[in-house]
């Protein structure tokens, strides 16, 4: 089945940062725009040094980064020890709850460097507000997950935008397509079928407050109110991804 959700690849600045590119691995978000680290919508604290150090490998995932251009690219003209970078990968490696021994996201390269060898799916920035003036987003097992403006995968997959692994779940189930302010939820062919407001689809424009229903999932779609509303959505705002 084609692979929907990857966007088009950047080319990482000087800093290693790509301007409105978002990165989803393991459960995890990396958002370059904010400099947030995000697990379940909840963040997850990084110094500024560890946070640049694991965009720098995510953007260049395809390759092992010696440590000669790792600390030049974090500490650029400037002499530092190298126990300072082997400390950034280690808080690195504790915020993902990783392990250097059998690592499923940072690996030591022997007397090299290191590479991200995780399987993330790089993401635009978070869609622009709808046109409602809110931004879209589902609420999944009282989370809350941004939508990005084209094409969100739902599914099982690991390269699925948004994870659902629930019984009945296809890999690759449904989309969410956000453009021109209106999002559309569509069936990928799955087998237990895509469900909105208890009716089967294969393709229909959602509305704020819809129930969309995965095979044992349930989502909600759900729109955050433009800047000075006075309506606020459920108690738990303060915990969507941005």
């Amino acid at each position: 089945m084609r692979d929907y959700s990857r966007a088009a690849r950047r080319r990482p600045g000087a800093d290693g940062y790509n301007a409105g590119v978002v990165y989803r691995f393991g459960g995890f978000v990396l958002d370059e725009d904010t400099h947030q680290l995000l697990r379940e919508g909840s963040e997850i604290h990084l110094s500024p040094k560890a946070f640049q150090l694991l965009a720098i490998l995510l953007s260049a995932r395809q390759r092992a980064l010696s440590k000669a251009e790792l600390q030049e690219r974090l500490w650029p003209s400037t002499f530092v020890e190298e126990t300072n970078l082997a400390g950034l990968v280690a808080e690195i490696r504790r915020a993902l709850q990783d392990s250097a021994t059998t690592p499923r996201f940072l690996r030591t390269i022997h007397a090299f460097g290191y590479r991200f060898i995780g399987e993330p799916v790089e993401t635009s920035a978070p869609a622009p507000p709808s046109s409602s003036g809110g931004r879209p987003y589902l609420v999944f097992e009282n989370h809350h997950v941004v939508l990005m403006e084209g094409v969100n995968i739902i599914g099982r997959a690991p390269d699925a935008t948004i994870r659902c692994d629930v019984t009945g779940v296809s890999r690759h189930h449904a989309r969410i397509v956000l453009a021109n302010g209106e999002a559309t939820l569509e069936d990928l062919e799955s087998k237990n079928g895509t469900y909105l407001q208890a009716e089967r689809i294969t393709s229909a424009r959602l509305s704020e407050g819809d129930e969309i229903r995965l095979g044992k999932a349930c989502l909600t779609f759900r729109i955050e109110p433009p800047p000075g509303a006075t309506d606020t959505v459920g108690s738990n705002t303060g915990g969507v991804d941005r």
